[in-house]
């Protein structure tokens, strides 16, 4: 499992899911037969392309939150559930993302001194390559 989180990452989602599965199918079957099932999980696994961007993309965060001070959540984000959060200036300005195109919309998600971070790079590997053009395109499209 920590293979297919770790070291398959997005370029194959469906890595981890075979490799919990198995290891629950392994738990309820035992062996000889669960011979089988972690020759499948390995070799789907081991075959997968590859890619550590989810990793870095933690590291990267963690590494900031770790190294930076913290600042506040952008007004328009902060709760606006409550009778005087309008006096505060909370949720003003606030675009419902699911109300855009592609169900996207450029805002800032960040605080300022984060604005223009990006802590999440897909590779060219698998389905994060479809990841990240799909990214892309949205982007391109909101602006």
């Amino acid at each position: 499992m920590i293979c297919a989180a770790e070291d398959v990452g997005m370029a194959d989602p469906m890595a981890l899911t075979v490799a919990t599965s198995a290891a629950q199918a392994v738990e309820r079957i035992g062996m000889p037969e669960s011979q089988i099932i972690l020759a499948e999980a390995v070799n789907y696994v081991a075959t997968a392309p590859k890619s550590n961007a989810s990793y870095l993309s933690i590291a990267a965060a963690m590494n900031t939150v770790a190294s930076t001070v913290t600042e506040p959540i952008p007004t328009h984000l902060q709760d606006a559930h409550y009778k005087s959060a309008g006096k505060l200036g909370h949720g003003v300005g606030y675009q419902y993302a699911h109300d855009y195109p592609n169900h996207y919309v450029k805002q800032q998600y960040l605080p300022d001194s984060l604005v223009g971070s990006t802590f999440y790079n897909p590779t060219n590997m698998g389905y994060e390559e479809k990841l990240r053009k799909y990214m892309e395109q949205i982007r391109r499209e909101a602006e």
